[in-house]
């Protein structure tokens, strides 16, 4: 065993400040300080062991939490997962709400368009809205009587259920009647326009004087010879003079076609017609530039009337000839 080192006096500070055992009392016996010494080999005091020992684990904070926390039951659960229910409704609606927004807006027009067409068509079917009355307008030659005495058939129809074939067949039986058109009149009015048929002339048939229009369509035929319409001369109606000359009496103006009192036709090219009573000759030659000619016409017989012109050749209408 090893001998410990000597002890040593006690120092006295420098700064000539007592030395520690100036403090102690008389009385008191002096004890020399004597340093601790480390146990050698195995032999360790029991307070360094105890020092040495690791501290107690303390009780774990979850085994006091979990002794204090509540027990959950079923009704708790249940009504955690109908608020986490509702929130995500209330979520799901707030993103949706544009959408839901647009889905009832064309909800809304659908709706509105469906009464608007089941409303209107019942309507139009229901006697609110059927014929009372028709009217006829455009008639000259025809009786407006004549034609509401035919279609009286089509009185106390609603305007959906006219029918269009029986109409047809009525005006048919007109020969003056060229086209026509229907125009309903809200709430009980039926409108019937008519255009009629231009008499271009007259021709001389077996049967007597039948008045034809630019078609060669037989308006009426009668036994005397008919007034106020020109005398046709021509290879037929269903010759190309007959063409050229209805063309032109279709363009005529009715100022210049009331006087003609006869138009013949050689060829389609060499058209000539007769104006009364001065019995002035208009030498019109083809059908070409119809609207140019008449024009030119009218303005030469405006500077030369006809009483003092024996003939007016507007067959070459920039070099018309008056003689």
């Amino acid at each position: 065993m090893r001998r410990p080192p000597p002890i040593e006096p006690p120092r006295r500070p420098l700064n000539g400040a007592p030395a520690a055992t100036d403090t102690v009392e008389d009385d008191q016996p002096f004890v020399a300080p004597f340093p601790r010494t480390k146990p050698h080999g195995r032999a360790e005091s029991a307070a360094s062991a105890e020092e040495r020992r690791p501290p107690e684990a303390e009780p774990a904070e979850s085994d006091t939490a979990e002794a204090d926390e509540p027990v959950v039951g079923l009704r708790d659960v249940w009504r955690a997962a109908r608020a986490r229910r509702r929130v995500l409704q209330s979520e799901a609606r707030r993103f949706t709400a544009a959408q839901r927004r647009r889905r009832r807006i064309w909800i809304g027009i659908a709706a509105a368009f469906v009464l608007l067409v089941g409303g209107s068509t019942a309507a139009a079917y229901s006697p609110l809205f059927a014929v009372q009355t028709i009217e006829v307008a455009g008639t000259h030659a025809l009786k407006a009587s004549d034609v509401q005495k035919a279609l009286s058939s089509e009185l106390g129809k609603p305007y959906p259920l006219i029918d269009q074939s029986v109409i047809k067949a009525a005006l048919v039986r007109f020969p003056m009647v060229e086209t026509y058109t229907l125009e309903a009149v809200p709430p009980h009015e039926l409108v019937v326009r008519i255009v009629e048929r231009t008499p271009v002339g007259f021709i001389r048939t077996g049967a007597g004087y039948t008045v034809v229009d630019a078609a060669g369509v037989a308006l009426s035929t009668t036994p005397t010879r008919p007034s106020g319409v020109a005398q046709i001369t021509a290879g037929g109606v269903d010759s190309a003079s007959f063409r050229a000359i209805g063309e032109v009496m279709r363009a005529l103006p009715a100022s210049i076609r009331d006087k003609v009192t006869a138009v013949s036709a050689q060829s389609p090219d060499a058209v000539t017609f007769t104006l009364g009573p001065t019995g002035t000759i208009v030498v019109w030659g083809s059908a070409d530039q119809t609207t140019y000619k008449v024009a030119v016409l009218e303005r030469t017989m405006k500077a030369r009337p006809p009483a003092g012109v024996h003939q007016y050749d507007v067959s070459a209408p920039n070099a018309v000839v008056v003689r």
